[in-house]
Order: C-alpha cells, then sequence, then structure tokens
C-alpha cells in the first residue's frame, strides 16, 4: 500500500512528495480510510508512528474541497511544543493548498493570535488557551467540521479533562471527531464516550 491509494486532492500529493511520504504507517493505514468515510475515530497508537499525518492529511482533504475563512476544524493538544509540531505539518503538507491554519497557546501574546484567528481554517490549539478565547469571543467555533483530541492520555496526566469538557460545551454537536492516545485509561475511555 502507498499514499496513491487513497486519492488525495492533488494539492495534497505535491505536499506529500516534498515531505518524503511514501508508505504509510499502520495508524495511518488504519485511521484515513475511516476518517474518509466521515466516522468517529480512536487511535491508539505511541509517539513516532505517524498518529499526526493519520489526521493531518484527511482534515486536509476534506477542507481543500470546500470554503475557507472559517474555523472548520479544531486539534486540541495538551503542550505547545506538539502544537506548533502539528502546526508545522498542516503547513508543510498543506502547502500548495490555500488552507491557513494557526496554533494557539499561551506564555506568547494574545493579540496576534486574536488577528491570525480572524482568517484560520484549522486551529491547533492548547486547551487554556482556546478557553480564553472562547471567553473573550476571539474564536468563532460555529462553523468546525472535525474535532481532533490527541495525546488524550497526557491531556489527562497534565489535569486537562476538565477544560476539554468545557471546549467540548462550545463546539456544534454535528461533526467528525478523532481522538488519538497511547494508552486508554478509563477516564480517557469515558471522555471518548462524550466526544
Amino acid at each position: 500500500m502507498n499514499f496513491e491509494t487513497f486519492n488525495f486532492h492533488p494539492s495534497l500529493v505535491a505536499g506529500l512528495a516534498a515531505a518524503g511520504y511514501e508508505t504509510p504507517t499502520p495508524i495511518q493505514a488504519r485511521a484515513i480510510p475511516q476518517v474518509f468515510k466521515g466516522r468517529d475515530v480512536m487511535g491508539l497508537a505511541q509517539t513516532g508512528t505517524g498518529k499526526t499525518a493519520a489526521f493531518v492529511l484527511p482534515i486536509l482533504n476534506r477542507l481543500v474541497q470546500g470554503q475557507s475563512g472559517s474555523v472548520r476544524a479544531l486539534i486540541v493538544a495538551p503542550t505547545r511544543e506538539l502544537a506548533e509540531q502539528i502546526h508545522q505539518a498542516i503547513e508543510t503538507l498543506g502547502r500548495k493548498t490555500r488552507i491557513r491554519s494557526v496554533a494557539v497557546y499561551g506564555g506568547v501574546g494574545i493579540n496576534p493570535q486574536i488577528q491570525k484567528l480572524k482568517h484560520a481554517d484549522i486551529v491547533v490549539a492548547c486547551p487554556g488557551r482556546l478557553l480564553d478565547h472562547i471567553g473573550r469571543s476571539t474564536i468563532d467555533l460555529s462553523q468546525l467540521e472535525v474535532l481532533v483530541v490527541d495525546e488524550a492520555d497526557q491531556m489527562l496526566d497534565m489535569g486537562f479533562i476538565p477544560d476539554i469538557r468545557r471546549i467540548l460545551k462550545n463546539l456544534p454537536r454535528r461533526r467528525q471527531a478523532m481522538v488519538f492516545s497511547a494508552t486508554m485509561p478509563p477516564e480517557i475511555r469515558c471522555l471518548t464516550g462524550d466526544i
């Protein structure tokens, strides 16, 4: 199996080639077809197994075929480093698309983020700063189509599960959801049911 099997939009094929992607990893081979079918996905895979591309590629493929200019995908990550890494993957894989991504996390000025959010299609966010934007009404999630919670077990370890539940209350009920985790403790299993 190779990436041609998935029939990605031509603008994504260029990003795949630039990133050197040839053969999908097991998590990519199993998750991407399910995401394409519009199903909710719970993926269990260790760090470094290609989880990011398993959700970024189908999200880009979905968004490249629709209207841009509103937040249509939200990816929640536990750390600013991971948020930035996911954002960079979106930039690399989506380089030939017009899809705009923004990384939103604390420890930096909020005003530049507010400006970028006005034109973002994909938001990669840490829970605390995302809740700040929701509280300030500087992010519009009414057009959201896809939610991803990445490294869910790390979210649990860092005490973010209550924040995730607060975020969920501010999202449209009809959306595709994906949860990726290295382990599946009972609290994460319960959270995935709510998502």
